[in-house]
Protein backbone atom coordinates (compact mmCIF):
# COMPACT_ATOMS: atom_id res chain seq x y z
CA UNK A 1 0.00 0.00 0.00
CA UNK A 2 1.30 3.58 -1.20
CA UNK A 3 1.98 5.89 1.84
CA UNK A 4 -0.11 8.97 1.14
CA UNK A 5 3.42 11.24 2.22
CA UNK A 6 4.17 10.83 -1.71
CA UNK A 7 5.29 13.16 -3.72
CA UNK A 8 3.34 12.80 -6.93
CA UNK A 9 4.57 13.25 -10.58
CA UNK A 10 5.79 16.54 -11.23
CA UNK A 11 6.03 18.21 -7.45
CA UNK A 12 9.93 19.18 -6.22
CA UNK A 13 10.98 19.22 -2.69
CA UNK A 14 12.22 22.65 -1.10
CA UNK A 15 15.79 22.17 -1.22
CA UNK A 16 17.33 20.56 2.45
CA UNK A 17 19.68 23.24 3.49
CA UNK A 18 23.22 21.48 4.57
CA UNK A 19 24.05 20.15 8.22
CA UNK A 20 22.56 17.85 10.48
CA UNK A 21 18.93 17.37 11.43
CA UNK A 22 17.81 19.57 14.48
CA UNK A 23 14.24 18.19 15.03
CA UNK A 24 11.81 15.54 14.09
CA UNK A 25 9.47 17.71 12.61
CA UNK A 26 8.38 15.42 9.58
CA UNK A 27 7.64 12.44 11.86
CA UNK A 28 5.71 14.36 13.91
CA UNK A 29 3.73 16.71 11.20
CA UNK A 30 2.48 13.06 9.64
CA UNK A 31 1.11 12.01 12.92
CA UNK A 32 -1.04 15.15 13.28
CA UNK A 33 -1.66 15.71 9.92
CA UNK A 34 -3.31 11.96 9.65
CA UNK A 35 -5.80 12.73 12.19
CA UNK A 36 -7.03 16.15 9.88
CA UNK A 37 -7.05 13.83 7.42
CA UNK A 38 -9.48 11.55 8.65
CA UNK A 39 -11.88 13.98 10.29
CA UNK A 40 -12.11 16.23 6.94
CA UNK A 41 -12.34 13.01 5.03
CA UNK A 42 -15.44 12.15 7.73
CA UNK A 43 -16.75 15.53 8.06
CA UNK A 44 -19.02 15.46 5.20
CA UNK A 45 -20.71 11.78 6.27
CA UNK A 46 -20.73 13.05 9.92
CA UNK A 47 -22.92 16.42 8.85
CA UNK A 48 -24.96 13.89 6.22
CA UNK A 49 -26.13 11.50 9.35
CA UNK A 50 -28.17 14.22 11.29
CA UNK A 51 -31.95 13.79 9.91
CA UNK A 52 -33.70 16.72 9.00
CA UNK A 53 -34.68 18.22 11.93
CA UNK A 54 -32.63 16.29 14.42
CA UNK A 55 -31.29 18.68 16.07
CA UNK A 56 -29.46 17.28 19.14
CA UNK A 57 -27.92 15.73 16.54
CA UNK A 58 -26.62 18.55 14.44
CA UNK A 59 -25.68 20.52 17.96
CA UNK A 60 -23.15 16.99 18.59
CA UNK A 61 -21.71 16.85 15.37
CA UNK A 62 -21.48 20.83 14.66
CA UNK A 63 -19.64 21.09 17.93
CA UNK A 64 -17.20 18.33 17.30
CA UNK A 65 -16.39 19.58 13.79
CA UNK A 66 -16.42 22.81 14.86
CA UNK A 67 -13.11 22.12 17.37
CA UNK A 68 -11.41 20.42 14.88
CA UNK A 69 -12.12 23.37 12.53
CA UNK A 70 -10.46 26.11 15.38
CA UNK A 71 -7.48 23.12 16.06
CA UNK A 72 -6.77 23.44 12.18
CA UNK A 73 -6.72 27.06 12.38
CA UNK A 74 -4.48 27.27 16.14
CA UNK A 75 -2.19 24.64 13.82
CA UNK A 76 -1.66 26.81 10.77
CA UNK A 77 -1.61 29.95 12.45
CA UNK A 78 1.11 28.16 14.62
CA UNK A 79 3.17 27.76 11.79
CA UNK A 80 2.35 30.80 10.24
CA UNK A 81 3.97 32.86 13.23
CA UNK A 82 6.33 30.26 14.64
CA UNK A 83 7.59 27.86 11.41
CA UNK A 84 7.25 29.67 8.01
CA UNK A 85 9.01 33.06 9.48
CA UNK A 86 11.77 31.00 10.27
CA UNK A 87 12.03 28.56 7.58
CA UNK A 88 12.03 31.44 5.09
CA UNK A 89 15.28 33.27 7.14
CA UNK A 90 17.22 30.04 7.82
CA UNK A 91 16.54 28.50 3.99
CA UNK A 92 15.67 31.56 1.47
CA UNK A 93 16.09 28.98 -1.18
CA UNK A 94 12.79 27.84 0.48
CA UNK A 95 10.72 30.76 -0.73
CA UNK A 96 8.55 29.07 -3.29
CA UNK A 97 7.82 26.60 -1.13
CA UNK A 98 6.95 28.54 1.67
CA UNK A 99 4.80 30.92 -0.57
CA UNK A 100 2.91 27.71 -1.90
CA UNK A 101 1.72 26.80 1.48
CA UNK A 102 1.07 30.31 3.04
CA UNK A 103 -1.27 30.20 0.27
CA UNK A 104 -2.53 27.22 1.04
CA UNK A 105 -3.47 28.45 4.54
CA UNK A 106 -4.82 31.41 3.43
CA UNK A 107 -7.39 28.71 1.10
CA UNK A 108 -7.91 26.54 4.09
CA UNK A 109 -8.68 29.80 6.26
CA UNK A 110 -11.29 31.24 4.01
CA UNK A 111 -13.17 28.00 3.53
CA UNK A 112 -13.70 27.72 7.16
CA UNK A 113 -14.63 31.67 7.51
CA UNK A 114 -17.60 30.30 5.04
CA UNK A 115 -18.30 27.21 6.72
CA UNK A 116 -18.56 28.61 10.67
CA UNK A 117 -21.72 30.64 10.06
CA UNK A 118 -23.17 27.83 8.21
CA UNK A 119 -22.44 25.58 10.76
CA UNK A 120 -23.66 27.38 13.74
CA UNK A 121 -27.16 27.43 11.57
CA UNK A 122 -27.04 24.16 10.89
CA UNK A 123 -27.07 23.09 15.07
CA UNK A 124 -29.23 25.32 15.91
CA UNK A 125 -31.87 24.54 12.66
CA UNK A 126 -30.67 20.99 11.61
CA UNK A 127 -32.56 21.59 7.94
CA UNK A 128 -31.81 19.53 5.01
CA UNK A 129 -30.59 22.35 2.84
CA UNK A 130 -28.18 23.92 5.13
CA UNK A 131 -27.19 20.17 6.23
CA UNK A 132 -26.43 19.64 2.59
CA UNK A 133 -24.75 22.25 1.24
CA UNK A 134 -22.37 22.52 4.58
CA UNK A 135 -21.46 18.44 4.04
CA UNK A 136 -20.76 19.96 0.55
CA UNK A 137 -18.00 22.43 1.78
CA UNK A 138 -16.71 20.05 4.23
CA UNK A 139 -15.91 17.78 0.59
CA UNK A 140 -13.99 21.16 -0.81
CA UNK A 141 -12.41 21.68 2.59
CA UNK A 142 -11.08 17.84 2.28
CA UNK A 143 -10.04 18.44 -1.48
CA UNK A 144 -7.40 20.98 -0.33
CA UNK A 145 -6.40 19.24 2.90
CA UNK A 146 -5.32 15.92 0.56
CA UNK A 147 -2.99 18.10 -1.10
CA UNK A 148 -1.65 20.57 1.36
CA UNK A 149 -1.44 18.17 4.00
CA UNK A 150 0.70 15.85 1.91
CA UNK A 151 2.87 18.49 0.04
CA UNK A 152 3.29 20.30 3.54
CA UNK A 153 4.87 16.66 4.65
CA UNK A 154 6.81 15.51 1.96
CA UNK A 155 8.27 18.83 0.26
CA UNK A 156 8.94 21.43 3.16
CA UNK A 157 9.04 19.68 6.47
CA UNK A 158 12.61 17.74 5.79
CA UNK A 159 13.90 21.20 5.33
CA UNK A 160 12.22 22.85 8.31
CA UNK A 161 14.21 19.25 10.36
CA UNK A 162 17.75 20.55 9.47
CA UNK A 163 16.89 24.48 10.35
CA UNK A 164 14.53 24.43 13.63
CA UNK A 165 15.23 23.23 16.78
CA UNK A 166 13.30 21.00 18.71
CA UNK A 167 12.20 23.54 21.33
CA UNK A 168 11.11 25.41 18.49
CA UNK A 169 8.91 23.27 16.98
CA UNK A 170 7.45 22.27 20.41
CA UNK A 171 6.43 26.15 20.93
CA UNK A 172 4.84 25.91 17.52
CA UNK A 173 3.26 22.86 17.84
CA UNK A 174 1.66 23.90 21.21
CA UNK A 175 0.75 27.51 20.08
CA UNK A 176 -3.26 28.35 21.19
CA UNK A 177 -3.94 24.85 22.57
CA UNK A 178 -5.27 27.09 25.49
CA UNK A 179 -8.34 28.08 22.91
CA UNK A 180 -9.42 24.45 23.05
CA UNK A 181 -11.48 22.75 25.63
CA UNK A 182 -9.56 20.28 27.75
CA UNK A 183 -12.06 18.09 27.03
CA UNK A 184 -11.92 18.06 23.56
CA UNK A 185 -8.22 17.82 23.44
CA UNK A 186 -8.32 14.56 25.74
CA UNK A 187 -10.56 13.02 23.68
CA UNK A 188 -8.53 14.45 20.13
CA UNK A 189 -5.44 12.47 21.49
CA UNK A 190 -7.57 9.44 21.29
CA UNK A 191 -8.40 10.23 17.98
CA UNK A 192 -4.55 11.25 17.06
CA UNK A 193 -3.87 7.59 18.13
CA UNK A 194 -6.16 6.18 16.44
CA UNK A 195 -5.57 7.45 13.34
CA UNK A 196 -1.78 6.76 13.68
CA UNK A 197 0.03 3.43 12.84
CA UNK A 198 1.18 1.04 15.90
CA UNK A 199 4.71 2.67 15.57
CA UNK A 200 3.85 6.21 15.61
CA UNK A 201 1.07 5.86 17.99
CA UNK A 202 3.74 4.49 20.58
CA UNK A 203 6.30 7.47 19.57
CA UNK A 204 3.42 9.87 19.69
CA UNK A 205 2.62 9.29 23.23
CA UNK A 206 6.10 8.70 24.54
CA UNK A 207 6.51 12.95 23.29
CA UNK A 208 3.31 13.82 25.64
CA UNK A 209 3.74 14.95 28.82
CA UNK A 210 3.73 12.40 31.80
CA UNK A 211 0.42 14.36 33.49
CA UNK A 212 -1.15 14.61 30.21
CA UNK A 213 -0.72 10.81 29.59
CA UNK A 214 -1.96 9.71 33.20
CA UNK A 215 -5.13 11.75 32.30
CA UNK A 216 -5.76 9.95 28.73
CA UNK A 217 -5.28 6.48 30.70
CA UNK A 218 -7.75 7.57 33.22
CA UNK A 219 -10.29 9.09 31.90
CA UNK A 220 -9.53 10.07 28.38
CA UNK A 221 -9.47 6.60 26.41
CA UNK A 222 -13.08 6.71 27.87
CA UNK A 223 -14.22 10.19 26.65
CA UNK A 224 -12.94 9.14 23.31
CA UNK A 225 -14.73 5.84 23.05
CA UNK A 226 -17.53 7.36 24.22
CA UNK A 227 -16.96 10.14 21.68
CA UNK A 228 -16.33 7.71 18.44
CA UNK A 229 -19.25 5.68 19.53
CA UNK A 230 -21.64 8.79 19.38
CA UNK A 231 -20.22 9.63 16.11
CA UNK A 232 -20.53 6.32 14.64
CA UNK A 233 -23.15 4.43 16.33
CA UNK A 234 -22.67 1.01 15.46
CA UNK A 235 -19.09 1.14 13.88
CA UNK A 236 -16.12 -0.55 15.51
CA UNK A 237 -14.34 1.72 17.58
CA UNK A 238 -10.23 2.06 16.48
CA UNK A 239 -7.96 0.76 19.12
CA UNK A 240 -5.36 3.59 20.81
CA UNK A 241 -3.11 2.80 23.74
Amino acid sequence: MTDFFTIHPGETAAPVPPGPVLCTGTAAMRRIHRVFLWAYEEAPGLVRSAAAGDTARAAYVGEVLGNFDKLLHIHHEGEDELMYPQLAERAPACALHIGQMLEHHRQVTQRLEVIEPLRLRWMETADAETGAELAGLYEDLSAVLNVHLRREVTEVMPAVDRVMTQQELKTAAEHGSSQVSNKFLVGYLGMVLATNPPADRKEFFKEIPAPVRLAYRLIGRRMYRKQYSTLFPGRPIPETL
